[in-house]
């Protein structure tokens, strides 16, 4: 569910479903920093996409939750058995104020980038890279991997009940590819449905151990 409203109601007095969306249109950048504030202030959990004048503010259903974080233990998994280091960011917010963007990803990773932001208390992209590889989960919002070329992010995963795609950033664009760059030597696009399936039959502790023993 899509509603328009208008920018002036406070944040807290908005009340979201699971799974609801409501779009804010002619919101300025400094309103955009207020609305991220508030939220912060309030504790209040939802996530939010931002475009040139258009706010996104979406409340998760568990349905959404549970892929992304699946994915985001395999990814560590993976990472570990390959003794490489990462930095997990979470749905910390990465805007750009010179091009009118802001989002926040299901689950992000810092792979290549690790080290650059092992001391990262609070993001900005005018002093820390974006992230090497960001993961959504059923994305709702058409100009999400648009905001994610803008901010630069190398590669994202996009993974819903019907697809898995693998989007590498190109010459700009995103491409789909067969193949991740973070891990060329997996057969990634196979292999995540694959385990996320796993996860839902038999848990996702236990299909984490029998993926870190088949590594190891």
């Amino acid at each position: 569910m899509t509603i328009a409203i208008p920018v002036t109601i406070p944040l807290k007095k908005i009340q979201l479903n699971p799974g609801s969306i409501i779009t804010i249109h002619d919101v300025n950048w400094e309103e955009f920093e207020a609305i991220l504030e508030e939220r912060e202030a309030e504790g209040i959990r939802t996530r939010i996409t931002y475009s040139k004048g258009t706010l996104e503010i979406m409340s998760p259903l568990p349905a959404h939750e549970r892929p992304h974080r699946i994915i985001g233990y395999i990814v560590t998994t993976i990472l570990d058995v390959q003794e490489r280091d990462w930095e997990d960011f979470g749905a910390t917010t990465f805007k750009n104020k010179a091009k009118e963007v802001g989002l926040e990803p299901d689950t992000c990773f810092y792979i290549q980038n690790a080290q650059q932001v092992r001391d990262c208390l609070r993001m900005d992209l005018t002093v820390y890279p974006p992230p090497d590889l960001a993961i959504e989960a059923d994305v709702t919002s058409v100009t999400t991997l648009d905001i994610y070329e803008v901010l630069e992010v190398p590669e994202v995963w996009v993974y819903t009940a019907e697809k898995f795609t693998i989007n590498v950033l190109t010459d700009g664009k995103y491409v789909e590819s067969n193949t991740s760059p973070t891990f060329p030597d997996l057969p990634i696009l196979e292999l995540i449905p694959d385990l996320v399936k796993k996860a839902f039959k038999q848990g996702s502790s236990k299909m984490l151990r029998e993926l870190r023993k088949q590594m190891s």
